[in-house]
């Protein structure tokens, strides 16, 4: 796979190309998926249908695992003009306000997409999502993660359990769904050589997350073609 950016995989990239784009405050943390034409502002179909789309964005390799595939191609590489927020207490701090806000101002549901860039950080702020599950009935959320067999990805693995109906994470690897782990679901690259779906997005079949809903609504493994 080549590079982006003109980083090749020998280097060692520990943060983001851009950190004067690493938010200095934790205000603002959830964006609007009306400002991101991927994932798009109101869920049309499945068993979300009429919530809106909320997303985080953290700092790519910062948060995430070294194993990741896409470490020194992350497509956080050409995005310079995203907000990113520092992963930590100040963090783990604001977000019960911000969605306090969100419950506020959509008592029927709203969806947050987990992360933008970044990627699930520590135990404990997996175990701050699930807290924030309880305190908000309301919310949905989805998203992926890298992480591999570690604290982190039990953390995760439980979270998809107990809260089935509301939490979708696949985590990023290229293996098929086995219906013996039916909370364990993927995402991979196109080098996925086993059934599958790829991403209707990335193909133009569909407009955006928002008009496709399959990362949460089906458990085959979903293939995503090299960014």
């Amino acid at each position: 796979m080549g590079s982006m950016g003109g980083y090749n995989r020998g280097m060692k990239r520990v943060t983001t190309k851009y950190p004067k784009s690493i938010r200095p405050d934790h205000i603002g943390l959830f964006k609007s998926g009306k400002n991101n034409a991927k994932l798009g502002g109101t869920i049309t179909k499945g068993a979300w249908k009429g919530m809106p789309i909320y997303s985080l964005t953290l700092t790519e390799r910062d948060t995430c695992p070294k194993s990741c595939y896409h470490w020194n191609d992350c497509y956080g590489n050409n995005m310079p003009f995203a907000h990113r927020f520092k992963a930590g207490p100040e963090l783990e701090s604001a977000i019960p306000t911000e969605l306090g806000k969100l419950a506020k101002k959509y008592p029927n549901g709203f969806v947050i997409r987990l992360h933008v860039l970044g990627d699930f950080y520590s135990p404990e702020y997996v175990k701050l999502w699930q807290d924030m599950l309880i305190s908000y009935p309301m919310m949905r959320i989805y998203g992926y993660s890298a992480r591999q067999g570690d604290a982190i990805y039990k953390e995760l693995w439980l979270l998809n359990i107990r809260f089935s109906e509301r939490v979708k994470i696949r985590f990023s690897h290229a293996k098929e769904y086995d219906s013996m782990e039916p909370f364990t679901i993927y995402s991979g690259t196109d080098k996925m050589d086993f059934e599958g779906i790829t991403c209707p997005e990335q193909l133009g079949k569909t407009e955006s997350c928002a008009t496709c809903g399959l990362c949460w609504g089906i458990k085959k493994s979903i293939r995503f073609l090299t960014h």
